[in-house]
């Protein structure tokens, strides 16, 4: 009986190895993206990845303070309300202070911030239909200004006076110009605008819009007229730079690769397989590309120091 017994747990015994030595689990992949041509593309080597974050879908850069500011949702909104905040990270992709605004939510409401911009000592975003404002200094909420009409903010540049530029990205698609007093008209709407997203303002005052839809990059003079169109490598765009020497450079959210156009050039793939590769920032002391990338909690970093002329 007890030797019946024994084999009994015998057998079950090697079952059980044997059953842990044929079954496999699914291990996750290194970082990469799927480009436009649907090819899995891996990380390129000159991009270095961090974390800390809950989807930073924007970031922008403070030069007075060496310091990278990320804008992240944090839980979504129909889980937590009011639960957004806003890190300060070091060039080097440390973190500097890990929820700066956001620490606390006494006054403060931010549920949603997609694009950031900084002008004349305020931080500036979008979330949801509002354009809220930041002082630089002490993160405290300053004016907060609904923009008619809107169903999507989502890319924003500002002036040194204050207007700000803003993509409505979907379902319809437009430019709203908010004044610094809070008045919002519409700048620009329909074609060539194809679910506008990255805006930045160029040397000249003109304002550049990227489109997720397709892979044009729009400049529209301050009265709303096209006045020049370029065109990134890869569609799905989001972020947008344009650095000192007017080279603009296009991230690619849906295909994970950043674009370089400088005048007169064909564009080029400077970097890939970002996944996610959002509203992009320029480090304009360390001359760094800086990348949020969305739901991969991550924020990642392009030196252009090394960007081949």
């Amino acid at each position: 009986m007890r030797v019946s017994l024994m084999a009994g747990w015998l057998v079950l015994a090697t079952s059980v190895i044997c059953w842990a030595e044929t079954s496999s689990i699914r291990l996750g992949e290194p970082l990469g993206s799927v480009n436009e041509a649907g090819v899995f593309v891996p990380l390129s080597a000159n991009v270095k990845v961090y974390g800390s974050f809950r989807f930073a879908e924007s970031c922008t850069f403070d030069p007075e303070r060496n310091l990278i500011l990320a804008m992240n949702q944090d839980a979504a909104e129909d889980l937590e309300k009011n639960n957004a905040y806003v890190s300060l990270i070091n060039p080097d992709g440390s973190v500097h202070t890990a929820k700066w605004i956001g620490a606390t939510r006494e006054n403060l409401t931010l549920n949603d911030p997609l694009g950031s911009a900084i002008s004349k000592g305020i931080l500036y975003t979008v979330d949801r239909g509002f354009l809220r404002t930041f002082d630089l200094n002490s993160g405290q909420p300053l004016k907060a200004f609904e923009v008619p009409g809107a169903t999507l903010l989502n890319g924003i540049a500002v002036t040194a006076g204050g207007t700000a530029y803003i993509s409505n990205t979907r379902p319809a698609g437009r430019i709203y110009r908010v004044t610094a007093d809070g008045r919002a008209s519409v700048f620009v709407e329909g074609p060539p605008l194809n679910a506008p997203n990255g805006v930045a303002i160029d040397h000249e005052g003109n304002v550049v819009v990227v489109n997720v839809g397709d892979n044009a990059v729009l400049t529209f003079n301050p009265a709303g007229k096209l006045v020049a169109t370029e065109h990134a490598v890869e569609s799905g765009n989001d972020g947008l730079v344009i650095t000192e020497d007017h080279t603009k450079y296009v991230s690619s959210v849906r295909f994970g690769s950043v674009s370089r156009i400088r005048q007169g050039q064909p564009a080029k793939i400077i970097a890939s397989g970002i996944p996610s590769a959002a509203s992009m920032c320029y480090d304009s002391i360390q001359r760094q590309l800086v990348i949020p990338m969305n739901s991969n909690n991550a924020l990642a970093f392009i030196p252009l120091g090394q960007d081949p002329r």
